[in-house]
């Protein structure tokens, strides 16, 4: 039984290092087909009509979504130089992205673009996601999800990516991987930065963007609020305390805007304390 079981724990040993192993290289592989599809991709989302923009036109015929390519779109508008009762041409413009996406694309579908970006990010490799449009184009929307919150179809790309971070947090613990997360959110508005995840009627210190040192390229915001999260539904609750806390002001072109910038991050710090392994 002695001899029986010391070949067991020589076999079980032979597997965990093998797992081991193989856990590495698809890291590896992982991040080279990540670099190798851009380290630096740009996608285009063109948001379907509102209501009252339904009423007063019909559709998008200025935009075109080639069928067969799904990195390009099409604009087209009539050559207002052409004179008397002539036919009128029409003008082209083409523009060609890592991924287009048209007004009929769901949440789900841009989330299967940027889900391999995530997995990166819990594999220890810094990744951003950044939307960025005029007032009213959907980039609260895309990233956040509905105000107020729908259902699990039109969740934003920040409590999917979360979402898909902890699934995969909890497979990579089988392997001996153990993870904290924390979140933060904060508001730049007015070239000034607001803390949004402060307690109501708590007033934080000044923030400024810093440098973690004189020799590196990381920055980061001293006295920043991180707040521990392990679920999905404590993400979201964040993303309510901290929309309460946006500033918003009434533009010209959308009345719902907050005209500020807003930036969620999630630090992901993992150990393997049997192998003495880091990442973040």
């Amino acid at each position: 039984l002695r001899e029986l079981e010391a070949a067991q724990r020589a076999l079980l040993a032979e597997h965990e290092e093998r797992i081991h192993l193989l856990e590495m290289e698809r890291r590896r592989l992982h991040n080279d087909i990540q670099e190798l599809k851009g380290n630096i991709r740009v996608f285009c989302r063109v948001r379907p009509l509102l209501p009252e923009e339904r009423e007063r036109q019909r559709g998008l015929p200025h935009l075109h979504f080639p069928p067969q390519d799904p990195r390009s779109v099409v604009l087209t508008r009539p050559d207002d130089s052409q004179v008397g009762r002539e036919r009128r041409l029409e003008l082209r413009y083409d523009f060609s992205f890592d991924r287009v996406f048209p007004p009929a694309a769901t949440q789900q579908e841009i989330f299967q673009e940027i889900q391999l970006l995530v997995q990166s990010a819990l594999d220890g490799y810094p990744v951003c996601i950044f939307a960025y449009g005029q007032t009213g184009s959907g980039k609260t929307f895309t990233m956040e999800g509905p105000e107020p919150p729908g259902g699990a179809e039109s969740r934003g790309m920040i409590p999917r990516a979360v979402r898909h971070v902890f699934l995969g947090a909890r497979d990579l613990a089988g392997k001996g991987w153990q993870y904290d997360f924390s979140a933060s959110f904060l508001e730049i508005y007015n070239e000034a930065l607001r803390d949004l995840l402060l307690a109501k009627g708590e007033r934080g210190s000044d923030l400024e963007i810093r440098r973690l040192g004189p020799d590196s390229d990381e920055l980061h915001v001293p006295n920043l609020t991180w707040v521990p999260v392990e679920t999905e539904e404590q993400v979201l609750e964040l993303l309510e305390r901290a929309g309460s806390q946006r500033s918003v002001a009434r533009t010209g072109l959308n009345e719902r805007s907050s005209r500020s910038h807003s930036v969620f991050q999630l630090r992901i710090r993992g150990r393997h304390t049997a192998r003495d392994l880091r990442c973040a």
